[in-house]
């Protein structure tokens, strides 16, 4: 998720051969969600997952992947594949994960490592940001992506949300930035 910049249901909603290794790209063309469903008085009863639709059109898309992204892929892979219709991240019976067991299992792991609980969308948002204020590559130059393509890989339909809630200010970052700029 941190590398690809996906929602929780995206991932969950992914199925093996949504995604090319050999292309460096996967297919996010369905989600996963959990539904409550209430009685007749109201009561919340049980929850329903749901896998199918995605949150926007605009969220149908090809994400490429980094290095990063295709060697934890190829990890999950060989914990627990079940086949090529089958979800990347799933159950113990290869079947769809629901969100909150995901959740559940992020906290944990967040829990073993001493790290402070924060969510699993932090992620999107720290790959949105990273990529939006830049990267140093191995010789010190930063390397940025425009608000408008964070925006095409988080499945925005406009950039305003990109800007508005996934883009923080990192003041450090503007060091020097103007150098060759002689006007």
């Amino acid at each position: 998720m941190l590398n690809t910049g996906l929602r929780t249901g995206e991932v969950l909603g992914l199925i093996n051969s949504d995604i090319d290794l050999e292309k460096r790209e996967l297919s996010v063309i369905r989600a996963v969600k959990e539904v409550s469903k209430r009685d007749k008085d109201g009561t919340m009863c049980e929850t329903e997952l749901i896998v199918g639709g995605l949150k926007t059109a605009a969220s149908k898309r090809t994400i490429p992947l980094n290095r990063t992204a295709i060697e934890m892929i190829r990890i999950l892979r060989i914990e627990c594949y079940f086949g090529e219709d089958s979800p990347l991240v799933s159950s113990q019976a290869g079947d769809f994960t629901r969100p909150s067991t995901f959740r559940s299992r992020w906290y944990t792991l967040l829990d073993f490592a001493g790290i402070p609980h924060k969510g699993l969308h932090s992620l999107r948002h720290t790959f949105a940001t990273r990529l939006i204020n830049g990267i140093e590559d191995e010789n010190g130059n930063l390397k940025t992506l425009t608000v408008k393509q964070v925006a095409d890989l988080l499945g925005h339909t406009t950039t305003s949300v990109t800007e508005k809630y996934y883009v923080r200010r990192e003041p450090d970052k503007l060091s020097g930035i103007t150098d060759e700029f002689e006007l």
